[in-house]
């Protein structure tokens, strides 16, 4: 009888020596350096089981034993599911390691990076050539929707998920700029501001003129002047589905469209363009200068002028570069003066255009 509980007490003792060393060996293999050499991103399909998984890991060469995987999963102490999408997976990582980064879901985080001043037309091609999204767009976007800024999104987010969170995007920051818009601006509703920041937007691109240029054209409104902006007419001229990819003539400055500004006076139909942050904020917040008239300085930014006197000698200044350059005139520097006198300064209305 002893002997018998002799060889009982053996083998007990054996198969704890057994599995203890099984475990130490399993342990060892979880935690040791894997095979990967370098980065790799790695995606994992919506619906994959460990058998998938465990393959697609295997062919990329982020793990050496396929049914090892399998095997992390099972002993896993706290399981939780792994979560499909795209991972960025560190040179020799272990099994251990690798398990955790794909239950954690800390996915690739992949950046658009959308231009200021683009119009609707370039942001929906741009969005469609991203093929990290998935989908097509059947979202309703119109002219100045969507907000300029750099977005984060995930392999096979939607194209129309990502465009709802632009135009979200914009409707809040144009409500956060109407709420604080300065007093006695001529503008009834935050469309028009919207307008107006897109005209601010395709006019300049340095951050220092945006609130000068806003009142140029604020005090124009004000005084019942027409606009006389380029791009308004360039807009008008293509719809902004693409560049004019030439200089303005005289026939362009008759043109016969809503958005010419130098033959109607007022704000065009809509926005011209998406407008950016600093733009909204201009069209909103103004300077406080009686300025009319802005035209190049020939280096890349603008010179402002109160009075018809100043912008004459201004545009004589930017005649005389141009002459210098050999380069050819357009026909009218925007805006203050077009090709016939530019309309004369009324006398300020009683009281301005309300403002709600």
């Amino acid at each position: 009888m002893l002997s018998y509980f002799r060889w009982v007490l053996f083998f007990v003792a054996l198969l704890v020596t057994v599995m203890a060393g099984g475990l130490y060996l399993g342990n060892v293999l979880l935690s040791e350096s894997g095979p990967l050499d370098k980065t790799k991103t790695v995606v994992i399909p919506r619906g994959a089981g460990p058998a998938t998984m465990a393959k697609l890991l295997q062919d990329e060469g982020v793990i050496e034993h396929a049914k090892l995987f399998r095997v992390a999963l099972l002993i896993d102490p706290s399981p939780k599911p792994i979560k499909a999408g795209e991972y960025e997976v560190p040179a020799h990582i272990s099994m251990q390691s690798l398990v955790e980064l794909l239950q954690s879901g800390k996915v690739v985080q992949r950046r658009l990076t959308v231009p200021e001043g683009a119009t609707t037309a370039e942001i929906l091609e741009l969005v469609r050539k991203t093929d990290a999204l998935s989908g097509e767009i059947t979202l309703d976007v119109k002219e100045g929707d969507l907000l300029p800024e750099t977005y984060f999104y995930s392999r096979e987010d939607t194209r129309d998920g990502l465009l709802s969170r632009m135009k979200e995007a914009m409707d809040k920051t144009l409500d956060q700029a109407w709420r604080s818009r300065a007093p006695g601006l001529p503008l009834v509703t935050r469309r028009e501001a919207l307008i107006l920041a897109s005209m601010i937007e395709k006019e300049t691109a340095i951050a220092s003129e945006r609130a000068k240029v806003a009142s140029v054209f604020i005090n124009r409104l004000r005084r019942h002047m027409r606009l006389d902006s380029d791009p308004t007419v360039i807009y008008g001229l293509t719809g902004g589905k693409s560049p004019l990819n030439r200089e303005l003539t005289r026939a362009d400055l008759q043109s016969n469209t809503p958005y010419n500004t130098y033959m109607f006076v007022g704000l065009p139909p809509g926005p011209i363009c998406s407008p950016g942050r600093a733009s909204i904020v201009a069209a909103t917040n103004p300077a406080r200068e009686r300025l009319y008239f802005f035209v190049s300085d020939g280096q890349g930014g603008h010179v402002f002028s109160a009075n018809m006197m100043e912008h004459n000698r201004n545009v004589e200044r930017w005649r005389q570069i141009v002459r210098e350059r050999g380069e050819l005139p357009t026909p009218a520097p925007s805006p203050g003066a077009p090709i016939s006198p530019p309309s004369p300064l009324p006398p300020p209305p009683a009281s301005p255009a309300p403002s709600r």
